[in-house]
């Protein structure tokens, strides 16, 4: 996979979030989760595109880490919005948790790889 898909397949991925977020019950609960999660789920996308602008191989490193960070916050906020049912659309919400996982996997691999590059 290149950069250019990479960031296509983020950016279609907070496109995702954004839909789910804009289906969110307005509880008190909901609202906050909802908030929580437009902001996580949209980071990746935009911190991918500072990554590709890094400073340095450590730079490039710490921006990657802060993406798998948002990630699996991300990960984790779906799957709370998923228990508590404040969200209704159940295939949108398995997509997302899908996509987010494998891009979970994507990022720890990118990670190590970058790392090992960085030691050689």
């Amino acid at each position: 996979m290149n950069k250019f898909d990479l960031e296509e397949r983020l950016i279609s991925f907070s496109v995702l979030i954004v839909e789910i977020v804009d289906g969110i019950s307005s509880t008190k609960a909901g609202k906050h989760l909802a908030g929580q999660l437009v902001r996580s789920g949209t980071s990746v996308s935009l911190n991918y595109g500072e990554a590709q602008s890094a400073e340095s191989k450590k730079d490039f490193i710490h921006k990657m880490k802060i993406i798998l960070k948002e990630l699996r916050e991300t990960f984790i906020c779906l799957k709370i919005i998923h228990r508590t049912g404040n969200y209704q659309e159940i295939s949108k919400m398995e997509q997302a948790q899908k996509e987010n996982n494998e891009l979970i996997s994507i990022f720890v691999k990118s990670i190590e790889t970058a790392q090992k590059n960085l030691k050689s």
